[in-house]
């Protein structure tokens, strides 16, 4: 089943890192864009909704959350015109990770189709890795879509890379696919973005895209595969054939997108893989393997709120 895109549509930035995203996306896809984060810098648009701590200057992940709740009435009033909203959030950062699940909620009780990026943190980001995976859980069971990037996994297959150009390597993949939603379809469910750094040739990119791609869920949870080649013009037709090809064997579908308008003199793979079942990061959260019928607290995301009650120490 794949995920139908309709009209309006509005791009939704989480923090800096989503923030910056979705003002890209918006170029591409001609739509409308909001900003939501703490902090106001982000903030800078006409289209934003700031989340006020009030006086923490380093709130938590927690704090973040439930400042959120008190503005969901002005959130759900500005996606209530559209019929499909994009998330964009990087849950390595206390924004995307504490605002994400909010969004995400407002979304499915709006009865909106979601259809969430999201970027996972690296591996040394220790601190940031369960906030993430909760708030991924959550994201995945509002949204009709969801299309998750792990830095940690580019790394891991090109140690050399700084983290700068590792984001800079992501924030272009997801590009690639936000730009394919007018004319391609994409699955329904969860998906894996994976793709290479530049300065490769074309097979040795699709190699380091199914090695992410494979660090990231099982071979045999691999459903479907789409394939974006960049730069596809300037690609021999016998390499995009054989490409395309080797995915064929190793996915159970294969489908293929080539980038024929593109104008870079670079070619690269971004791979986009529907994956069924376990992924890596359901690890990231010890409680993650409880069924939702069995949790107790499901209901409403781990948040800190200031209930004003005058209780006093007791020595």
């Amino acid at each position: 089943m794949s995920f139908q895109v309709k009209e309006p549509v509005l791009i939704i930035g989480l923090g800096g890192a989503g923030s910056k995203l979705a003002s890209e996306a918006k170029k591409s896809l001609n739509s409308d864009c909001l900003v939501i984060s703490n902090d106001e810098k982000d903030c800078t648009s006409e289209e934003s909704i700031r989340v006020s701590t009030d006086s923490v200057v380093n709130p938590s992940v927690q704090l973040i959350r439930g400042s959120t709740y008190k503005v969901s009435d002005e959130i759900k009033s500005k996606i209530s015109e559209y019929s499909t909203i994009i998330l964009m959030s990087n849950l390595a950062g206390k924004a995307g990770s504490a605002i994400a699940p909010v969004v995400s909620e407002i979304c499915k009780e709006s009865d909106k189709g979601l259809i969430s990026f999201a970027i996972m943190p690296f591996k040394y980001e220790k601190d940031r890795i369960f906030n993430s995976g909760i708030s991924l859980k959550r994201v995945r069971e509002d949204s009709q879509c969801t299309v998750v990037l792990d830095n940690d996994s580019l790394l891991e297959s090109n140690p050399d890379l700084s983290s700068k150009a590792c984001y800079e390597i992501a924030n272009s993949a997801i590009m690639h696919v936000v730009k394919s939603l007018e004319t391609s379809e994409m699955s329904a469910e969860t998906n894996i973005l994976s793709t290479s750094k530049d300065d490769q040739n074309i097979e040795d990119s699709l190699r380091d895209s199914l090695k992410m791609l494979y660090e990231n869920a099982p071979p045999n949870s691999i459903k479907r595969s789409m394939l974006y080649v960049v730069g596809g013009a300037n690609i021999p037709v016998g390499v995009l054939n054989s490409i395309t090809n080797l995915t064929s064997g190793i996915v159970n579908e294969s489908r293929s997108q080539v980038d024929m308008e593109s104008t870079s003199n670079e070619s690269k793979v971004v791979m986009l893989s529907s994956i069924q079942g376990m992924t890596k990061f359901d690890s990231y959260d010890p409680l993650g393997s409880i069924p939702q019928e069995n949790t107790l607290d499901w209901e409403t995301p781990d948040c800190s709120i200031d209930c004003k009650l005058d209780l006093y120490q007791l020595e």
